[in-house]
């Protein structure tokens, strides 16, 4: 046997694709309960979602879904796929219409035109690292909706490294996706 050359690659931490994470799901591997996103092949635990983070959740569905008009279809916390191994469950999407409503595969970054996170104590997390995967997978517009600053971040024109436009929005400010001008939503109403 020949010592000079490894028998082994370096150790390198499994990145689990989006087959595997799926399998787990169907053999319940993981508590019910249990709010787990697949990033980058990593599964991170989320923090349990707050009364002011739900409420600012609820404001923005009812406000974006009286302004529809059936232009798009309005998902809530559920998952989007973003390649093989990144799975993550937006707090709000505004997809395409289809006429299957996504029964046969979750949404892909070509099939959405807004995605929105609302944070509080996850804010550094929205931003330095959901925020640069969904520019990298080239969804058209992102919102991160910063309840302990009070302003909406709106991120668009995405790259292989990001988005290339980042602005920051305040009470007094409309906010209105690039892709459904028709849809305008006052700054000050996501946080009164």
């Amino acid at each position: 046997m020949n010592y000079s050359t490894p028998l082994s690659p370096i150790p390198q931490p499994h990145r689990v694709t989006v087959f595997e994470w799926h399998k787990m799901g169907e053999y319940q591997v993981f508590e019910p309960d249990a709010h787990i996103e697949l990033l980058d092949g990593g599964m991170i635990d989320m923090a349990p979602i707050g009364p002011v983070h739900g409420g600012c959740v609820k404001t923005l569905i009812h406000l974006l879904s009286k302004q529809m008009a059936g232009s798009a279809l309005l998902s809530v916390q559920d998952p989007i796929q973003l390649d093989d191994l990144s799975e993550p469950q937006p707090d709000l999407a505004l997809l395409h219409l289809v006429s299957h409503f996504y029964r046969r595969k979750h949404p892909t970054a070509t099939e959405i035109f807004l995605v929105i996170e609302v944070a509080d104590s996850s804010a550094k997390h929205d931003r330095e690292t959901k925020i640069p995967l969904y520019g990298r997978h080239g969804i058209v517009e992102c919102w991160l909706v910063d309840l302990m600053a009070k302003q909406v971040e709106v991120y668009r024109q995405p790259t292989a490294q990001g988005y290339v436009e980042k602005r920051i929005l305040r009470s007094g400010d409309l906010l209105s996706p690039s892709q459904l001008p028709q849809i305008q939503i006052a700054v000050a109403e996501l946080f009164d």
